[in-house]
């Protein structure tokens, strides 16, 4: 667990689920300056619209970093004063299965070394894909795998986990 006032918080949820608005509302709700770190990367016309979109919707006062892989080093960047959100895990998984798999243990790692020792308030979203069917693909069930494993150890060094569906935020693991 981490200090007073000082959560660490996993919010997963599918597509358009509503996760990032509730991550955007817990930054806001704990009163501290902000450092949004965005992994997408527009590659194609739909994903540079989806990030326009998330652009438009973030407060001018966050403090933006836009790292795609060495997402420790970002978050460790920001500094443990401000609240730090990370949106998303699972495109930094992505990124790192499709144009860097060899670096995806050792960052890894280093994520989940950050998050058990970072004494700063932070918020993970990650997309929960591991609710429907096995894909019929190599890739797509190794990323189902790694998303699912990286998920689980996160929870773990969280002290709150939220699933979000609909817009609507369920509690998994409440922290104080």
């Amino acid at each position: 667990m981490t200090g007073v006032g000082r959560m660490k918080t996993l919010v997963l949820g599918g597509v358009r689920s509503g996760k990032s608005r509730l991550a955007a509302d817990l930054a806001r709700a704990t009163g501290m300056p902000v450092t949004y770190v965005a992994t997408a990367q527009g590659h194609d016309n739909e994903m540079r619209r989806r990030i326009a979109s998330h652009r438009a919707e973030r407060p001018a006062t966050w403090k933006v970093i836009e790292e795609p892989v060495a997402l420790s080093g970002a978050i460790r960047s920001a500094g443990a004063e401000c609240c730090v959100v990370v949106d998303c895990l699972t495109l930094w998984l992505t990124n790192l299965l499709t144009s860097n798999a060899g670096s995806l243990a050792r960052e890894r790692q280093a994520l989940l070394e950050t998050v058990t020792s970072w004494a700063g308030e932070i918020i993970l979203i990650g997309n929960e894909t591991n609710s429907g069917v096995i894909p019929r693909g190599r890739l797509s069930r190794r990323f189902c795998d790694e998303a699912g494993t990286l998920h689980q150890e996160l929870a773990r060094r969280c002290d709150r986990v939220v699933l979000c569906v609909a817009g609507l935020p369920l509690s998994l693991k409440a922290g104080t």
